[in-house]
């Protein structure tokens, strides 16, 4: 597991898929992400099934805060589509508990994954996709030392109109590991 502050980061569980069902069909926790329709039971264990073939380095994270004596899941995380050659990967993360947005969870996510990218995995480069409209995760990813790279005009098409998806980077030789 990784530990940060006020969360921890653990391998998904079987156990979970409720929860994530139950997020995944939410359309406010579904806005920003790729998914653009609702799904059922079914996709979301065949996720699972498909998630553990994946190499054990881009197996999504569960997110968990403390609550009281227990952990609680509030959202998904990873490190994915690594290109060892050139040592670079994407993140992505979401917070499907409502109660728990804007409180800075998102950013300390990404403080730990990219820890985790540059320390353990040994990657240079760590990149990833937000929606231009997602002004919460934005100000998270530039909190946590991810820069503006590239802004991909009208990629995508979300709730009757075209928007622009935006590529955040973080070198390694950029990277400030908290402390």
């Amino acid at each position: 597991m990784l530990y940060g502050k006020r969360i921890r980061l653990r391998g998904n569980e079987r156990s979970d898929l409720p929860k994530f069902f139950e997020w995944m069909n939410d359309p406010d926790v579904r806005r920003y992400l790729r998914i653009s329709l609702p799904i059922s039971q079914v996709a979301e264990e065949q996720w699972f099934e498909n998630m553990l073939k994946r190499p054990s380095e881009e197996q999504p994270l569960s997110i968990e805060i403390k609550s009281g004596d227990e952990w609680r899941l509030i959202g998904n995380c990873g490190i994915f589509d690594i290109n060892w050659p050139a040592r670079s990967a994407e993140v992505g993360l979401f917070i499907g508990d409502k109660s728990c947005w804007n409180k800075g969870y998102g950013t300390e996510v990404m403080h730990l994954l990219l820890c985790h990218g540059f320390e353990t995995l040994n990657l240079n480069r760590i990149i990833l996709h937000v929606d231009s409209e997602n002004l919460g995760g934005i100000r998270a990813y530039e909190k946590a030392g991810f820069v503006h790279e590239a802004r991909l005009r009208e990629s995508n098409f979300r709730a009757g109109k075209y928007c622009d998806d935006l590529i955040m980077s973080v070198l390694r030789s950029e990277w400030t590991p908290e402390k």
